[in-house]
C-alpha cells in the first residue's frame, strides 16, 4: 500500500472529527533538561529516564505519535565538543537557529547564518559543522496515548533531505502531511532507521489515523507541561566554565555556508504492509536482562 493510499484512509478516518493543519504542523512545514526521552544513539531506539537508559528495542523501527513539535530547529555549540551525559553546558546556543539566545554570554556570531561555527567542515574530524542543528519534538506511543510524553530530538541528518522509497526526513514528512491537510498529531507515524546512512538517521512514513477516541487525549497531552518542556531548548549553564571567544572573521578561509536542503516532490513508492508491524511498546527490554 502506498503512502498516498495510507493518507487517504487517514483522511477518511478523520472525516467525522475536527481536522486540518494545526499550528505545529503548519510551522514546521514552512507556511534540555527532559527526564523521559527516546534516543537513536548507536542506531538503536533507546528509552531514557532521568538521564539513565532503562530500555531498548531490537527492531529497526517503532511507531509513534507526535503530540508537539518545536516550530523551529535549534542550535548548540560546545567549545570542547559535545559529550552525552556530561554536565557541561554549550558555549553558544540558539532556540530558533537564527541568532544566539539573549542568555548567551559569549555569542559566536551575530547570526547563525554568518557564524563561523556553522561553516561546513568545522565539526569533529572535519565533518559537518561545529554548531549542531537539531529539532525537538514530543511523542507518545500509539498503544498508550495517555502514558509518558517523551522527548525525541532529531539531528540535522534526520530533519533535512529527500524522500526515498516512500520514507521522508522529518521536515519533508511534515510538509507531506500538511499538503494533504493532515496534522502530524492525527497520524500514527512509523519511525525507522535508514540502514544506508553512515550515522544514526531515521526516516518517517504514515501508518494509520489516530483512533477518534484518542484524539482528545492527544490534544490534552500537547497542552501539558511535559510536552511543552520537551520542545524547549534547555541548556545547563555553569559560571565555572569559561566561554570560548568567538573566532575572528578575518581568520576564516573562504567559508562555505550551508544552504538549507532543497526538498523535492515526486512519486511515492509503496510502503510495507502495516498490518505486519508489531507494537513497539511490547519490544522494550529492561536494561540488564
Amino acid at each position: 500500500m502506498s503512502n498516498d493510499l495510507v493518507l487517504k484512509e487517514i483522511q477518511n478516518s478523520l472525516a467525522l472529527i475536527p481536522q486540518g493543519v494545526d499550528d505545529d504542523t503548519r510551522a514546521v512545514a514552512g507556511n534540555g533538561n527532559f527526564n523521559k526521552r527516546i534516543s537513536i544513539k548507536g542506531g538503536v531506539f533507546r528509552k531514557f529516564n532521568g538521564g539513565k537508559e532503562i530500555g531498548a528495542i531490537d527492531e529497526r523501527f517503532m511507531n509513534i505519535i507526535f503530540v508537539k513539535m518545536a516550530h523551529e530547529p535549534s542550535r548548540t555549540y560546545y567549545s570542547s565538543g559535545y559529550v552525552e551525559g556530561a554536565k557541561v553546558g554549550p558555549t553558544c546556543w540558539s532556540s530558533d537557529s537564527k541568532s544566539p539566545d539573549a542568555s548567551v554570554k559569549t555569542p559566536q556570531g551575530a547570526t547563525c547564518e554568518t557564524c563561523p561555527r556553522s561553516v561546513k567542515g568545522t565539526g569533529q574530524n572535519g565533518r559537518g559543522t561545529a554548531c549542531r542543528l537539531s529539532w525537538r519534538t514530543a511523542i507518545v506511543l500509539p498503544n498508550d496515548p495517555a502514558g509518558d510524553v517523551m522527548q525525541l530530538v532529531l539531528p540535522a541528518t534526520s530533519v533535512f533531505g529527500k524522500e526515498a522509497d516512500g520514507k521522508y526526513p522529518f521536515r519533508a514528512y511534515v510538509q507531506y502531511l500538511a499538503n494533504h491537510n493532515i496534522s502530524a498529531g492525527r497520524v500514527v507515524t512509523r519511525m525507522a532507521f535508514d540502514t544506508s546512512a553512515a550515522v544514526p538517521t531515521v526516516r518517517f512514513q504514515p501508518v494509520s489515523a489516530v483512533p477518534p477516541e484518542d484524539i482528545e487525549t492527544i490534544l490534552a497531552q500537547a497542552k501539558g507541561s511535559a510536552a511543552e518542556n520537551a520542545v524547549k531548548l534547555m541548556v545547563f549553564q555553569s559560571d565555572e566554565v569559561e566561554a570560548e571567544a568567538p573566532a575572528q572573521p578575518e581568520a576564516r578561509a573562504t567559508p562555505e555556508t550551508i544552504a538549507e536542503p532543497t526538498l523535492r516532490s515526486g512519486d511515492v513508492a509503496p510502503v510495507v504492509n502495516t498490518d505486519e508491524i508489531p507494537d513497539a511498546i511490547k519490544k522494550w527490554g529492561r536494561k540488564g536482562k
